[in-house]
């Protein structure tokens, strides 16, 4: 498994990733897509876990 730290992303980092906008992730987010397990606010900062992000968008192309 990989190191824990690289599993959570900010929705910057994971709209990179995935090929999407940033506010597709931060939209997804405040609609509630993610569980409260797999993404939360941080300082004004969306973070996301990959887990999450596979489960809403499949696996990054």
């Amino acid at each position: 498994m990989a190191k824990l730290i690289f599993q959570v992303l900010t929705a910057a980092e994971a709209a990179k990733l995935w090929k999407l906008e940033p506010s597709t992730i931060k939209k997804a987010c405040q609609k509630g897509r993610f569980t409260s397990e797999e993404a939360r606010k941080s300082a004004g900062t969306w973070i996301v876990t990959r887990t999450g992000m596979e489960r809403v968008y499949g696996y990054p192309k």
